[in-house]
């Protein structure tokens, strides 16, 4: 199953790394990410069995091989056609909740040193807004809509960019509020 194959937190990292930063060889990742070229394609061939990158042709040579993200980003929607395909949904979930938490604190830790400008243009936020789920799937399809049109209009991701110009992630989590049972301190 797809999202069990980038459920796994490397998988995740890489996938991210040629999405923003570009193709890449598997030893240029091993090195970026600090493991063994064998591992490292281990981990593309599993990306690319799924989908998720492909080989990039117009580089590299029959030794060389560079592979590249086949998307720009990845939506996760809901499976609930069966127990296995709520577990792979999960599992994926997980992951890329950690992976985007570890994002989050590394550009946290990065606030400070930013132009006054890029720190004006940054937001965490937390809004709670009482909703019908009806209500509440209308209102991430019009969000998802705003930013499938941001990136229509962006450059494409990969770079170069141009000047000024730099790769802003936006994450958007969504979910009915958890109840407060079990969770006193």
């Amino acid at each position: 199953m797809a999202l069990r194959a980038l459920a796994h937190p490397v998988r995740m990292r890489m996938l991210g790394l040629l999405r923003i930063e570009g193709p890449a060889t598997a030893s240029g990742l091993a090195e970026r990410l600090g493991l063994n070229s064998g591992a490292t394609s281990y981990h593309l061939r599993q990306l690319a069995r799924h989908g998720f990158i492909v080989e990039d042709e117009e580089r590299g040579n029959a030794r060389d091989r560079w592979w590249k993200s086949a998307h720009e980003s990845t939506v996760f929607h809901s499976d609930n056609s069966d127990d296995d395909a709520l577990d792979a949904g999960i599992a994926f979930a997980e992951a890329a909740l950690q992976n985007q938490i570890g994002q989050m604190k590394a550009a946290l830790a990065q606030y400070g040193s930013l132009s006054a400008e890029w720190r004006d243009a940054s937001t965490l936020s937390d809004l709670i807004i009482p909703l019908t789920a009806t209500d509440a799937k209308a209102l991430i399809e019009r969000l998802n809509r705003v930013i499938a049109d941001a990136m229509e209009q962006a450059p494409k991701l990969g770079g170069p960019y141009p000047p000024d110009v730099e790769p802003f992630t936006v994450m958007l989590h969504a979910f009915p509020r958890p109840s407060e049972e079990g969770n006193e301190q």
